[in-house]
């Protein structure tokens, strides 16, 4: 049984919302964040990438990043250009882009159904990102971008939503990316509620860090608690949650620096012997089971034998684990693809032009344009237990941080509903 809750929000001042609305910390570097906070004092990276604002030589990872991120959320709130929900709410953030709407749930989510394995994870999680997304959550005492959760499609629950974004929305905009982003109040957050209380599990599409940190940061104010309940807003993570059939998924491609010491002739051969390879002028796979490879200025068609590949297997049967497997560890000898530097990962919304460009510029000596993972294997995974290869998957688009903030701090003050 899924328990979500209101919470009081943070949001953007309506006519403001476009210029503070940022990327996601974990997907811009801070030369990036940089560059496109220049010049754009109401922007949020000021608060998810704070290291911005304090000298080029700044570790990431210092103190000060963390009280500046702290310093610059509170400015922004004491200025007006975020302005706190007097009331407990939730929220339907639409996204569109290319075509396509998803449409989520915003609200609060237990940490304690992130340690029971209800909140279902595929990935695993470095300890000093995870330390990180911690501290700046503690120092802050704020959740400062949602998790990017998912459920099971259920009617009831689209039905809800299509009745509540019949409305006027609270804030519209596109960005500069081409994403629109569309927020709307609920009418009936307990009817959320209900209908979640009928959904077995969720599933974190993306955000693992961020989710671990939360639960870090929950049971960290629970131990300095001594009258602790199990309702205080410390002891719940700030989510978007979608129903699956809204996502897509892109690919997230590989590249690899050399060829272990064999020619593209010799390394076309090794393939060969693996599975069906030919030539092509299309660089984007047309189904699972098969990959698309770049090689001294050529497109190849590289196929799996359809009968070696164990269906039944949530995880071997992944391309990306094929691919791992079959290729490049026994034949390029990349053994562990999270330390090893020869292997690179792109994320998909950069398209097969990139990887292009990378070969030609003798940066890379091949690249493998893969099929993207669907949502229901992603989904198995999860409820398998088990953990998907790094980089396999890429969702798109984003959540856009600086839309909703959620305060755990002094969260008495903060229940009125």
């Amino acid at each position: 049984m899924l328990k979500i809750f209101p919470f009081a929000a943070i949001m953007p001042r309506p006519d403001l919302a476009a210029k503070i609305a940022c990327e996601p910390y974990d997907v811009i570097s801070t030369k990036e964040a940089r560059e496109r906070a220049a010049g754009n004092p109401f922007s949020f990276l000021h608060v998810v990438r704070s290291e911005i604002d304090l000298p080029p030589d700044t570790n990431p990872y210092d103190a000060e990043v963390y009280e500046t991120a702290r310093r610059n959320l509170d400015g922004m709130i004491s200025a007006g250009h975020l302005i706190e929900n007097p009331t407990r709410d939730m929220y339907l953030y639409r996204q569109v882009w290319n075509g396509r709407e998803q449409y989520g749930v915003v609200c609060t989510c237990d940490a304690e159904q992130y340690r029971q394995d209800i909140i279902k994870k595929h990935e695993k999680t470095r300890p000093d990102k995870e330390d990180d997304r911690t501290r700046h959550m503690t120092v802050c005492s704020a959740h400062a971008e949602p998790v990017f959760l998912t459920v099971r499609d259920q009617a009831e629950l689209d039905s809800l939503i299509r009745s509540d974004v019949s409305g006027q929305p609270l804030i519209d905009f596109i960005a500069g990316d081409g994403v629109q982003h569309t927020i709307w109040p609920v009418r009936d957050w307990q009817a959320y509620a209900n209908t979640f209380a009928r959904i077995p599990a969720m599933y974190i599409a993306d955000g693992h860090h961020r989710t671990a940190g939360g639960e870090r940061a929950a049971a960290q104010r629970q131990r300095a608690n001594p009258h602790h309940t199990g309702n205080e807003e410390y002891n719940r993570i700030l989510a978007v949650i979608f129903p699956a059939s809204h996502l897509r998924i892109l690919p997230y491609n590989r590249v690899v620096k050399d060829l272990r010491g064999l020619s593209p002739d010799d390394f076309r051969e090794r393939l060969a012997s693996v599975g069906k390879l030919e030539e092509t002028t299309d660089p984007i796979p047309t189904q699972a089971g098969t990959i698309c490879v770049f090689l001294a200025g050529r497109w190849y068609r590289f196929t799996f034998p359809p009968h070696s590949i164990d269906q039944n297997n949530p995880i071997e049967s992944l391309d990306v684990s094929l691919l791992q497997s079959r290729i490049l560890e026994p034949i390029l000898g990349i053994g562990d693809p999270r330390t090893d530097q020869r292997i690179q990962f792109v994320g998909g919304i950069r398209g097969t032009r990139e990887l292009e460009q990378l070969v030609d510029a003798g940066e890379m000596a091949v690249a493998f344009s893969m099929y993207p993972t669907s949502i229901e294997q992603l989904l198995a995974v999860s409820d398998a237990g088990m953990i998907m290869p790094p980089k396999s998957t890429w969702f798109e688009p984003k959540l856009r941080s600086g839309l909703f903030v959620h305060r755990f701090e002094q969260a008495a003050d903060r229940q009125r509903v």
